[in-house]
């Protein structure tokens, strides 16, 4: 299974519902990893979609314990593991867990690889990612050349779990 965000240095993701920056190239890229695949998300990060739909193209596995939750184009699950039970019908290596906070830390375990743009600036957040530099079982696989989007300087890194 794979992870896919996009972190500040201090591997923060969000504040109060919302993504700390948005990057074109960061969104393509993530368009072009998850096109055809299964992603599989928290409510928050669900409700946090534009105009708050599933993504097309992509199997959209949301968790979420209200009953009453039950978007279009998606299928909920109400537990992590009512989640791994579905997620046991597609091959591992098609499975992205897209977020939010909780949910990349329920899975951490599960996965095997972790796409992460990696963005140099500190933001106010109150939702973070693991740190997988300090966690000795991943280590990084791959980086981009660093890149700018006007002041914003980052790089894509491929984490792989150490075998």
């Amino acid at each position: 299974m794979n992870l896919i965000a996009a972190v500040d240095r201090n591997w923060a993701i969000g504040k109060a519902g919302r993504e700390l920056v948005n990057i074109p190239e960061d969104k393509k890229f993530f368009r072009e990893e998850t096109t055809g695949k299964v992603i599989v998300m928290g409510r928050k990060t669900f409700e946090s979609l534009p105009g708050a739909m599933a993504l097309a193209g992509r199997t959209n596995i949301v968790l979420s314990e209200n009953p009453g939750f039950a978007p279009k184009n998606t299928i909920v699950c109400r537990s992590f593991e009512e989640t791994k039970e579905e997620l046991a019908k597609y091959p591992t290596e098609d499975i992205y867990i897209i977020g939010g906070g909780s949910i990349y830390k329920q899975f951490l375990s599960l996965c095997d690889t972790a796409h992460i743009t990696k963005v140099d600036y500190k933001y106010d957040a109150d939702t973070y990612f693991p740190n997988l530099d300090k966690l000795s079982e991943w280590e990084i696989k791959g980086t981009s050349e660093e890149k700018t989007y006007f002041d914003m300087i980052y790089e894509f890194v491929r984490y792989s779990r150490k075998k």
